[in-house]
């Protein structure tokens, strides 16, 4: 059985970084024949060169490299270019494969892997990164309290009009609570907005994400105001949010 085309008209451009050769180089010849466009890179320098002129689809990325390792670059790549990423990781690194998650990597493949599940976990990684708008107004800002987020460039501002870094996951984190104000989100129904399917077995993920967006928006994360914790229940979004028209002040 031949695996069917990817999901856009257009040829989806994927950037390949592991720095064994024997891996990458059949691996890349597999995803060009299913029609990818594939470029590689041997090393966390070399992808970098690449992301200098050019912007991927999507990231497949070792995570055991020498020198800067795929680990310190998912993170570049989440924070700075909310570029899809999917980690490649050795059987046995349980830890790496959590930190992934919580850093913002869209998901994990333990090697050795069957390359059509790879291409599984790509569409779908690229299913959820494409997902059409589901309303008109989904380019609204949201305003909570005088913070102001804008979902198309993923920048967040505090009252004082000062921007305030924010990562991919955290992004996907703070929608998720500013789409549900109010609502108890319990922690598998939260990895499941920020991550997607496999995320749920890693339990702390999600209350160490919580905590990451905690220190960046309340005045005291130890007392939080925004994100309430629900003993045996999860979390919740504790204040009102609107949506405001692109260009709109509070």
């Amino acid at each position: 059985m031949t695996d069917t085309a990817p999901i856009s008209s257009l040829p989806v451009s994927i950037l390949l970084v592991d720095d064994e050769a024997t891996l990458r180089e059949p691996l890349a010849a597999y995803l060009a024949r299913q029609g990818f466009v594939v470029r590689e890179a041997e090393s966390a320098a070399a992808a970098r060169s690449v992301l200098v002129s050019d912007t991927p689809d999507l990231v497949l990325l070792d995570v055991m490299m020498p020198g800067e390792d795929g680990l310190s670059l998912c993170r570049h790549l989440v924070e700075s270019k909310a570029i899809p990423t999917i980690l490649l990781t050795a059987k046995g690194e349980p830890t790496d494969r959590i930190v992934g998650l919580e850093i913002g990597a869209d998901d994990y493949v333990v090697k050795p892997f069957e390359p059509r599940e790879l291409v599984a976990r790509i569409r779908s990684v690229l299913r959820r990164a494409q997902r059409a708008p589901a309303a008109p107004d989904d380019d609204a800002l949201y305003e909570f309290e005088g913070w102001l987020l804008d979902p198309l460039k993923r920048r967040l501002v505090d009252p004082e009009g000062a921007t305030v870094p924010i990562s991919t996951a955290e992004f996907r984190l703070l929608t998720a609570f500013l789409d549900r104000p109010r609502q108890v989100i319990d922690r598998d129904r939260l990895l499941d907005l920020v991550q997607g399917r496999e995320a749920h077995l890693f339990d702390r993920a999600v209350d160490n994400q919580v905590s990451r967006l905690r220190r960046k928006i309340e005045a005291d994360s130890r007392n939080p105001h925004f994100i309430q914790t629900v003993r045996g229940g999860g979390y919740r979004f504790a204040a009102d949010v609107r949506r405001l028209a692109p260009g709109a002040t509070p």
